[in-house]
């Protein structure tokens, strides 16, 4: 019934996710890989805070990629847990030479993006304004709400996501089950490919994510592949552990 419901929705759109839904207040880390090598540790949690929702993630580079391009990165979000809808997002960025914050704000009663960022080694400060639809996810958060669809093989569905401050529709499918082993366990996965459908990357990027096959939905493995930026992401730990389904 639910995949009739969105087969019949416009083309891009993030769905609401229903009132019995249970977000995760967890937190994943993962053990990132670069071809052969080590590349360093990445988490992605969900916390509940007030009466909305709370989206964190770090990246930092380790071993030989650590050398060739240093990154220690920070992102939040905060979410609409009524819509899906991300109000706000921080980020500091530290990739190679550069150091930057920045600071989106999500102005859907205008349809505005508002984007403010700075250039740590240089001082420099840009305030930029870009359209928006009336609702958009963003690259972390698109994790959760990705997550919170009714998933199966099969089962396709094209959302917009926003990245400091520029929204671009991505199409995720589920192409298989497949059984994955990790650090943490053996799961029934479901195999999800992700597309960006419009901008820079439309063409030139695809992500993988292994959520698992059942209600929980929990990536336990995820892979993306950008020109020769190949990186393989796999579950160390879930905290708190979960309980069995």
């Amino acid at each position: 019934m639910q995949n009739a419901t969105l087969a019949s929705m416009p083309p891009s759109r993030i769905v609401a996710p229903a009132r019995s839904y249970a977000f995760p207040a967890q937190k994943y880390v993962y053990s990132v890989r670069w071809q052969l090598f080590n590349a360093g540790t990445s988490t992605v949690s969900m916390q509940h805070d007030g009466s909305g929702l709370r989206v964190s993630a770090t990246a930092d580079s380790a071993g030989i990629p650590d050398k060739i391009f240093r990154v220690h990165d920070q992102f939040n979000a905060h979410v609409d847990p009524r819509t899906f809808c991300t109000l706000h997002v921080s980020k500091h960025n530290e990739e190679g030479p550069h150091r930057r914050d920045f600071n989106v704000v999500l102005d859907y009663a205008h349809g505005k993006s508002r984007v403010d960022a700075h250039d740590l080694k240089t001082s420099e400060t840009k305030h930029t304004e870009f359209d928006i639809p009336p609702c958009t996810t963003d690259l972390v958060s698109g994790f959760f709400y990705v997550a919170s669809l009714p998933l199966a093989p099969g089962f396709t569905h094209t959302f917009p996501v926003n990245d400091n401050g520029k929204t671009i529709d991505a199409r995720v499918e589920v192409e298989a089950r497949e059984n994955i082993k990790s650090p943490v366990g053996e799961f029934q996965t479901l195999r999800v490919r992700v597309d960006p459908m419009s901008g820079l990357m439309k063409g030139k990027a695809t992500l993988w994510v292994w959520f698992t096959d059942d209600a929980r939905h929990m990536p336990v493995q995820m892979k993306s592949k950008l020109g020769f930026a190949n990186l393989s992401f796999q579950l160390q730990k879930i905290d708190p552990p979960p309980t069995a389904k």
